[in-house]
Formats: structure tokens, sequence, C-alpha cells
């Protein structure tokens, strides 16, 4: 039987709200995001336009995602691009997050990014009430950087990019380059990454010589190699050395003048980390002094650096990345899984990797 006017209406809302909820109820145990869970999330400085090709942007599915690809410091820029954000993707330490910047963003609840954060006021975040996630316990070391920090290694002995320049000028061999075999390639920080890369010095048939904390010390040996007796024996002996620390207060300037200026002339000092690591105006100086001979840079006090009269770019015995380290699609792929997990975990109400676990109690709701 048909039922017709307004009983036929009346039915008709009702099976429409039925239909409804039971649509939203299959939505809440089918999909990790419901309807009040969306988040706006915003990314900086994503240059290439990267991440919405990687597999794991598929993560964010449900929530409003903002990408901007150019490079802002500005605050009132800013303020304006993320004042309607909620979760802050960032990548490594492009953008500089302060105070004065935080404090404008009354809507933000939570940055999540990864690797070390002194480029954000972990103070500020917690007195506003914002939560940060940061994985600092990576599964595996960067084989990115790892690898960049060979072929920085090889490109600067054999003066790659110098011999290609005088071909593309019409000109032929410039030089003559160094052999690696036979060496000593000193690693100063022996973690996951100077792991890896020692190994790979192993199998250029180089002597490993290991400089680090006691433990770390200990830990070199255990693989193998062999650590220096003192750190002034470490810069004098080595052919190459490689930077492999975090940037913390104690290795800030770690690598100072006088240690360069123990190195030997035909020497090279690689840096993918950090560039603070290094005394500020020692490596330039040391090179325009002649010890070491050679170096090789991916990392720069200023990023991204568009000054072109640097005193790097503009020295021959320099090879300069524009800091390529981890920027690899599969490099990326593991770090932004993380990190959008990181955002899935705090809607869910159970937040991942919290560097300020104090403001979970008085975070923005």
């Amino acid at each position: 039987m048909r039922v017709t006017g307004v009983v036929d209406k009346g039915i008709a809302k009702i099976l429409l709200s039925i239909q409804a909820l039971a649509l939203w109820n299959v939505r809440i145990g089918s999909d990790h995001h419901s309807f009040a869970t969306i988040m706006k999330i915003s990314i900086l400085d994503d240059y290439h336009d990267t991440l919405r090709t990687l597999n794991a942007f598929s993560k964010l599915a449900g929530h409003e995602v903002k990408i901007w690809n150019d490079h802002v410091q500005d605050t009132d820029a800013l303020a304006a691009r993320l004042k309607d954000t909620e979760a802050l993707v960032l990548i490594r330490e492009r953008t500089k997050i302060r105070a004065p910047l935080l404090e404008r963003l009354p809507r933000l609840k939570l940055i999540s990014q990864r690797s070390v954060y002194p480029h954000i006021d972990v103070d500020a975040c917690t007195r506003l009430g914002i939560v940060l996630s940061s994985n600092q316990h990576f599964g595996m070391p960067s084989y990115a950087t790892a690898e960049l920090t060979w072929g920085l290694i090889i490109s600067a002995m054999r003066e790659i990019p110098r011999q290609a320049a005088s071909l593309k000028a019409g000109n032929w061999q410039t030089g003559v380059g160094s052999t690696l075999r036979g060496k000593t390639l000193g690693i100063f920080g022996y973690g996951r990454i100077g792991a890896v890369v020692a190994g790979y010095g192993t199998a250029f048939g180089m002597k490993v010589l290991v400089w680090a904390r006691e433990a770390s010390r200990l830990r070199a040996r255990a693989d193998g190699y062999a650590a220096a007796a003192s750190k002034e024996a470490f810069f004098e002996e080595c052919d190459v050395i490689s930077l492999h620390m975090r940037l913390i207060e104690a290795t800030r300037g770690i690598v100072t003048a006088r240690d360069l200026a123990r190195m030997k002339p035909t020497a090279l000092i690689v840096n993918t980390s950090r560039a603070p690591l290094i005394e500020p105006g020692a490596l330039v100086a040391a090179l325009q002094a002649g010890r070491p001979g050679k170096a090789a840079v991916d990392v720069y006090e200023e990023e991204p650096l568009r000054d072109t009269g640097h005193p790097l770019l503009n020295m021959a015995n320099a090879t300069c990345t524009p800091h390529l380290g981890y920027v690899t699609r599969e490099d990326h792929e593991i770090a932004f899984a993380e990190i959008f997990d990181q955002i899935n975990a705090y809607v869910a109400g159970k937040a991942i990797n919290v560097v300020n676990p104090e403001v979970l109690g008085s975070a923005r709701k």
C-alpha cells in the first residue's frame, strides 16, 4: 500500500534521517576520520610540490590540506597564510617557528615534523597549548644522506664539477685528482649515518678512523674501526673527514679553527650534517689558508642560500650542494609517513612522539 500526502512526507523524512545516520555510522566504523576530526593542515616549504605525489600522502585523506611551495620567513606573511591552520607540517628546519608567529595562530593545535627542532620555540608551544610531535628515534639511518656524503667525497677528490665545467666550455682536463684507496677516512660522530659512511669507506679500501663521544667510540671499535688517540690526532691523521653529529648546544662550534689548521693541505672536510658544527667563519678562513685543501658542503648557516656572493660558492676548492642530504623520494616516503601518522594519532586522541608532553593536559581543543 502506498501512503501519500503529509504522512508520505513524514515517513520520507524519517527514512532520510535513518539513512543519514546509517551512512554516518559506516563512516565512523570504516574511516579513521570523522566529520568532527577533519583538520585544516598546512605544509610549508614543499619546494618541488613533491609531497602530494607520495604514497604516504594518502594518510591525510579526509583532511583539508594546503601546501606551500615557496619559502617565506616573514612573520606577517606566515601569520596570514596560517591563520586558519590547525595542524602545521614542517619539512626539517626550513622555516623558523618562533613565539611572535605562534602567538598569532590561535587555531593551531599541532606541529608535526621529524628530527631535531632548534627552529621551533618549544616553550612558546607549551605556553600556548600547542602539541609538538617529532620522532627522534628513527628505525634506520638516512641512507640518502650517507650516499650524498660519499658522492661529495668522490666529486671533491676527483674535482668532478670543475672537470665537467671545463669540458662544457670546450676545454679538456683541468688537473689531476686523488685516489681514495689506501687513505684515511675520518668519521666525526659515530651514529647511524656515520656508521653507514664508514662502511662505504671500507668498501673503497680506506682506513677508517673515528672520533666521537666515548660511548660512540666504543661502538665503533666493536664494529671493527679504529678510534683516534685524541681529537688533535684525528684532525692531523685523516685525509678525508666527514661530520655526522646532531646540532645541540654541546656540538655547536665543535670543529674549531685550530682543528682545521691541523689538517693536511691535501685533505678534505665534508659537512652534510649542520653548518654550525663548525666555528663561524673558520671554514672559509681555513680554505683560504690551505689547511684543509678542500671542502664539500651541503649545509649553510642560513637556508635557502641564495647569496651568489657567499664565499664558499666562489672558492675553487669548495664543492657545494643545496642541502640535498635527505632530499630523495624514498627518504620522503619514510619521513612523511611518520609525520602524517603523528597527525592521525593526535586526531584519535593518542598523540605520539610528543616533545612537550606537559602540554597534553592543557592542549587547545
